[in-house]
């Protein structure tokens, strides 16, 4: 029997980030990724790419399961987070690209550059420009195109603001119980003292608070990296459409999911869960499918930080979304709209909200902590007016 090469070896500990780890772990499966971008742009190359995406598998779940990237510093979670999740999508892309027969056409260069298609089909993950991105919804552009360094600027202006505003809803997410879901040991964000109405209200000012969180720290992410990219890489704008539509303001839970939220992941979810499932339940499947998906997904972010998570606090709230999107479709077609329209989603997504966002809570995901928090100037008189309104509740 033929012995299994180390470097396939799956494994059975941790181990701290270092260069040489760095190199050994991470390093493989992302060559991996790189050289399947490369082959997908070929033709005639997929039992090259077949042969190759069970290589690039097992490195990717060794390289997310045996390394730790937070040294031991459970307030930097998160970056655990961020390797779970950057080596599932390398996972399930590759898989993408390996079954692929036709190779891929960038529409939006008329010169081939294979080195600057190769990079952008690594890190565009919404596919704009390319030809497999059929269906995607670009929201409107809102910063000034006029020059790149026009755009540039206001970019950076925006993300800096959406960068106090994470650091500022962070400390007000972690003010309301800093001994329990504030902290990196998690707890719910169900306060069993308080009357159900008292508990749920403030369990759901909890969840709304992560979710314009989350919308924030996304878009600062994204406007910062479109600065380096356009300034430092010569990008044009075009490359660069916004990732969210002022979700707040959607109508339809439809509209939330398929335009107004970021699309970043729309054809992986669509992939991996949608299209097999509505190959035997039809719309159904597929919606619920993607969800489910979208469940995973999250789910691999908790077991990042909390092994013994439970994926059912996932797959629960995401398929529920998608549930959401079938009855809705089903009462009323596509004409779901107007304030009605706008009650109903908000409704809908504040109720899974609390489940979801007390998954995450009861792993400790909304105890870390980074810069932003720090370097919020206000970061005193929002704890002090958390808690000042928490004990009010409890008073009452």
């Amino acid at each position: 029997m033929l012995p299994f090469p180390d470097g396939l070896r799956l494994p059975t500990a941790r181990v701290p980030i270092t260069t040489e780890t760095f190199a050994s772990g991470i390093l493989p499966p992302v060559v991996c990724y790189f050289a399947t971008a490369f082959l997908v742009l070929l033709p005639r190359t997929q039992p090259v790419r077949i042969v190759l995406w069970p290589i690039t598998a097992i490195l990717a779940f060794r390289a997310a399961t045996s390394l730790d990237m937070c040294m031991g510093q459970p307030k930097l979670n998160f970056l655990n987070i961020d390797l779970q999740l950057s080596m599932f999508c390398i996972v399930a892309r590759t898989l993408e690209w390996t079954v692929q027969t036709k190779p891929f056409i960038r529409m939006a260069r008329p010169k081939r550059n294979s080195v600057l298609d190769i990079l952008d089909l690594t890190y565009n993950l919404r596919g704009c420009g390319w030809d497999w991105s059929q269906g995607l919804y670009i929201p409107p552009e809102t910063h000034p195109t006029s020059s790149r360094l026009a755009f540039a600027i206001s970019n950076l202006v925006s993300g800096l603001k959406h960068s106090f505003l994470c650091g500022a809803i962070h400390s007000a997410v972690q003010s309301f119980s800093p001994e329990t879901f504030g902290s990196v040991d998690g707890g719910t964000i169900f306060d069993q003292s308080l009357p159900p109405h008292l508990r749920y209200l403030r369990s759901s000012i909890v969840a709304t608070l992560c979710a314009f969180g989350i919308y924030s720290v996304l878009q600062a992410g994204y406007e910062l990296t479109v600065v380096l990219c356009v300034l430092l890489f010569r990008q044009h704008p075009d490359q660069w459409p916004p990732s969210f539509d002022s979700p707040w303001r959607s109508t339809s839970l439809r509209e939330f999911w398929s335009r107004r939220w970021h699309q970043w992941f729309r054809r992986l979810f669509i992939f991996v869960g949608g299209r097999p499932l509505s190959l035997l339940f039809g719309r159904v499947g597929g919606v619920i499918g993607a969800f489910l998906v979208s469940g995973v997904f999250h789910h691999l972010a908790l077991s990042a930080i909390d092994p013994s998570s439970e994926m059912w606090r996932m797959l629960l709230p995401f398929g529920m979304m998608g549930a959401g999107v079938l009855i809705e479709h089903a009462v009323a077609g596509n004409k779901t709209g107007g304030w009605m329209g706008w009650i109903w989603t908000m409704c809908w997504l504040v109720l899974w909200g609390n489940l979801m966002v007390d998954g995450w809570a009861r792993a400790g995901m909304l105890g870390g902590s980074s810069i932003l928090d720090s370097a919020t100037p206000l970061r005193q008189p929002i704890e002090r007016l958390v808690r000042t309104f928490d004990e009010y509740l409890h008073a009452c």
